[in-house]
């Protein structure tokens, strides 16, 4: 395990605030106790060399053991080398088992004939590709599926359904990035790595905050705003958010609610699954 330090130079705003101590042991008794109700011992997760992959992976080792925990390198021939050097080091870092498999073969093999799709269509393939050879290695090793997608990605729907929003248990998805960031610095991911330019890494030049329009750190202040204090946009825009960027973010949780949902079922009988048959898993125990 990375031994803890807190990076500094780095003060996150007051809104978004983190005991790390405690969301750090709290993340990784959530890992430790799902995985038993689903029975599993171990986890595996792609390691694509960013933050919110490095903070996850850092989490599972704490809760399961590096042995456990299996981080899959997951390589398109566009993707960036310094991804995956950054992948590498922290899979050493955490002393994890790691897999390289080059995604290349598969994407090419289904786009041979469709050569006029779109940059989003490719992403969306390279995303669900990755995620179906988690999939796979989760059968092959008997390894539950652990999430990489924080609360800021969930809410405005920057993610792939079936790819990198897929999981088994997700520890970041009640964490903005900021958060995330924070929560990283404690567990002594690299500060190049925690900080790095955001990216999915999907093709040349892609960055997350130029496709989401604003940095994250104004995106978070905004949600915490909006979501978890449930304030009205007139409330925000008097607190100094630009009318333009409210709306913009607004629309996008709008837009996006279909992907935090399960797929929605037609109500035909007396009980209906995800409608009135809610029971957790673990009813009964």
């Amino acid at each position: 395990m990375i031994a803890r330090r807190s990076g500094p130079g780095f003060e996150p705003p007051a809104d978004l605030a983190l005991d790390v101590t405690t969301a750090a042991a709290l993340l990784a008794d959530f890992i430790r106790r799902e995985m038993k109700k689903a029975g599993f011992r171990r986890a595996v997760l792609g390691l694509s060399g960013g933050v919110d992959s490095a903070l996850a992976a850092a989490l599972a080792c704490r809760a399961l053991g590096p042995g456990n925990v299996l981080c899959a390198l997951l390589p398109y021939r566009t993707s960036s080398p310094g991804s995956l050097r950054d992948g590498r080091r922290v899979a050493r870092l955490l002393r994890a088992r790691s897999v390289r498999i080059d995604i290349t073969p598969m994407v090419d093999a289904y786009f041979r004939r469709r050569r006029d799709a779109s940059r989003l269509r490719r992403g969306n393939k390279m995303a669900r590709e990755r995620m179906a050879i988690l999939y796979d290695l989760s059968a092959r090793d008997k390894a539950l599926v652990i999430g990489t997608s924080n609360k800021t990605e969930l809410l405005l729907g920057y993610g792939t359904i079936h790819g990198d929003m897929a999981s088994g248990i997700n520890p970041l998805g009640d964490l903005y990035k900021t958060q995330v960031r924070t929560l990283a610095l404690h567990l002594g991911i690299p500060r190049d790595i925690v900080f790095k330019v955001p990216t999915a890494d999907l093709w040349a030049g892609q960055a997350d905050e130029k496709e989401i329009g604003y940095p994250y750190e104004h995106v978070d202040r905004l949600l915490v705003r909006l979501v978890d204090r449930r304030e009205r946009p007139e409330e925000a825009v008097a607190a100094g958010f630009p009318r333009r960027m409210i709306d913009r973010i607004t629309r996008s949780i709008e837009a996006s609610h279909f992907k935090r949902r399960p797929p929605l079922i037609a109500k035909v009988s007396a009980r209906t699954v995800g409608v009135d048959f809610l029971y957790p898993r673990d009813r009964g125990r």
